[in-house]
């Protein structure tokens, strides 16, 4: 089957081609997660999901980077509630779709994006690749790390990124289990098509069922452990100064000036 473009986006590229799918974050230079790019990344897995003859996902970002996070515009008090709601809906949808999902990391990965990519199935970084979650640095924390990356990586190297904030390569990433393999870059693109290939080749009734297999346990646990993460941003840390702060702070390009409360 031939190459066919889905839908159009304006924040991503959706191809199909005979049982993959490939989703291509495009918001150039650093491939931000806005408001918009959610409803698209959700329209387009709503997309994927209703094609019977995909069995395989593949997201990427275009250009340098795969994506350096979530828009920190969009964490102000009165847009927070909102882009939780749809950037976890993707997360979910991600962790729900009976596709297997690969991410292919170049550049920097990092914040909501290192969790976009942490949350699919396969994780092929570039070596030289960073990441990292950030989000302390803005007097916040990541919810779906920490939630989720205790489970891939244990709770004292989850601990040490979320609370510093500080970033590791690829090479690093492949090493604690954040990612399955680490390449060198030029090396990236065909070691993620030999694993599409592999299993192009395999039954995608077997795939959906043993995904379904291997997530069975820790599904439950991120369910409720997302929604009480959502409820502490929400009912805490966004409605103390220095997260106002922190946002505010990186908006208007200067240092935060930190209170403690």
């Amino acid at each position: 089957m031939a190459t066919q473009t889905a839908a159009k986006f304006e924040r991503l590229a959706l191809s199909l081609d005979g049982c993959v799918a490939r989703v291509m974050l495009r918001n150039q230079p650093l491939n931000i997660i806005d408001i918009p790019m959610m409803d698209e990344l959700s329209a387009a897995l709503a997309e994927v999901e209703s094609r019977s003859e995909i069995s395989v996902v593949v997201i990427r970002g275009e250009g340098n980077c795969f994506s350096a996070g979530v828009d920190v515009a969009a964490h102000t008090p009165d847009k927070v509630a909102a882009m939780l709601e749809k950037f976890h809906r993707v997360i979910r949808s991600l962790i729900a779709t009976r596709k297997v999902t690969i991410a292919s990391v170049h550049g920097n990965c990092l914040g909501g994006g290192a969790e976009l990519a942490m949350v699919c199935d396969l994780v092929y970084s570039a070596e030289d690749a960073t990441w990292g979650f950030p989000e302390i640095q803005l007097g916040c924390f990541p919810p779906i790390a920490a939630t989720a990356l205790s489970a891939l990586v244990g709770q004292k190297r989850a601990s040490d990124l979320i609370l510093t904030g500080r970033m590791i390569t690829g090479s690093k990433a492949a090493s604690i289990g954040l990612a399955s393999a680490a390449v060198p870059a030029q090396e990236l693109e065909r070691t993620v098509d030999e694993t599409v290939r592999r299993l192009s080749s395999l039954s995608p009734t077997a795939l959906a069922i043993t995904k379904k297999a291997i997530y069975a346990w820790d599904s439950v646990h991120f369910d409720k452990g997302l929604a009480r993460a959502e409820k502490i941003y929400l009912d805490e840390l966004i409605h103390t100064e220095d997260a106002r702060e922190g946002i505010r702070a990186f908006i208007e390009k200067r240092q935060p000036k930190w209170k403690g409360r």
